[in-house]
């Protein structure tokens, strides 16, 4: 199927806010919403269609690789719902904001919730940051209890329905003429209540555990970059989702190179007659030595670029260039005959005899022990 463009989706501009965006997706929800289309497959496809234009174009990160690549830049890490029961869950407060209540109000009983984000601060060095590497996280978080299989019951008992609010996990305040409707304070809003809960989790459904968890750090991030991985957040409550894992990236500075981007900057220094006669240098690059060649008369701070050998931009083939600063040494602790041969120098090129001045350049290359 030919994924339409998201913001077509929602009928919004490519300019729009964020609290533009939020609205287009409540009026598409309130109108392809599954009680209002009763076994109407089209419109529970615009329903899960306009759920996942929200879930990147709400995502300050993912809406700039939409923008800059189309679907394409989202990779893997694009949304993707199974059912309108996964969308009621993740996105929780949306529909509450429509229909009044939690998860749209349309069942009694415990209603799924989306499980919490995780945040991890990874520090990587330089060099797993210019290569990539797969590097092994050991996430703390909260998984479901075995022993009750997420249901907060101890084994063998069962959850029972509320007595207070039969099941609907809502009751009804009056207020004078107006009447409010809340959550029951009972079952808190499941619905149900666990008379015997589990020994091992204490009725919450889900036990601390530490998860060792693999996670690619593509070539080329920087420091800021944020990695999400779907689905390696908390658990989910009563069967919803898990929540994401976000993890934000820091990249060591390197001894040798200074970054600009994904540029890297290297400062070389050379001396005066290399300057005036050019050179050929050696540098450090990311794959190895390279060559540079120092043309004749190269000024201090002169800049050369050797493109492409900088770092590779994320998920694209292209990469940045090596920048070499030269910065041209004055000689110190100078004898007599360097001295004299400078002064031969000197007195030569405020005649501006070139022939005359090259010979001395060399004279004093030779002298300072410079082929």
């Amino acid at each position: 199927m030919v994924q339409r463009d998201y913001y077509e989706v929602l009928g919004v501009s490519r300019t729009a806010s964020d609290e533009e965006i939020k609205r287009a997706y409540r009026k598409k929800a309130l109108e392809h919403h599954p009680d209002r289309n009763p076994d109407n497959p089209e419109a529970e496809q615009r329903f899960k269609e306009a759920a996942e234009a929200y879930e990147v174009l709400r995502d300050p990160e993912k809406r700039a690789r939409y923008d800059a690549y189309g679907h394409a830049g989202l990779g893997n890490g694009g949304a993707g719902f199974a059912s309108a029961d996964d969308i009621f869950a993740h996105f929780g407060d949306i529909f509450g904001d429509i229909f009044g209540f939690s998860m749209g109000g349309r069942r009694g009983g415990p209603r799924a919730a989306a499980g919490a984000d995780l945040r991890y601060n990874l520090t990587v060095t330089f060099e797993q940051a210019a290569r990539g590497a797969d590097i092994t996280l050991s996430i703390p978080r909260r998984e479901t209890c075995d022993d009750c299989k997420g249901q907060g019951a101890a084994p063998g008992s069962e959850r029972e329905t509320c007595r207070r609010c039969g099941g609907a996990g809502q009751v009804r305040n009056s207020q004078g003429f107006f009447q409010f409707v809340v959550p029951c304070p009972t079952c808190r809003g499941e619905g149900s209540t666990i008379p015997n809960p589990c020994p091992r989790c204490k009725g919450s459904g889900t036990v601390q555990t530490t998860r060792e968890l693999s996670v690619r750090v593509p070539a080329g991030v920087d420091s800021g970059t944020r990695l999400r991985v779907r689905g390696e957040g908390e658990p989910g409550v009563h069967g919803g989702p898990h929540g994401d894992l976000y993890v934000f990236i820091e990249v060591e500075e390197d001894k040798t190179f200074q970054r600009q981007g994904q540029d890297l900057v290297l400062t070389r220094e050379i001396s005066f007659a290399k300057a005036a006669l050019g050179c050929t240098l050696s540098v450090p690059g990311l794959d190895g030595e390279l060559e540079l060649k120092i043309p004749k008369g190269t000024q201090s701070g002169k800049v050369f670029s050797l493109p492409g050998k900088g770092l590779p931009y994320l998920g694209q083939k292209r990469r940045g260039d090596l920048l070499v600063r030269i910065v041209v040494v004055t000689p110190t602790g100078l004898s007599s005959e360097q001295e004299r041969l400078l002064l031969e120098f000197e007195a030569l090129s405020e005649g501006k005899p070139l022939e005359k001045v090259k010979r001395a350049a060399r004279k004093i290359g030779k002298a300072m022990g410079i082929n």
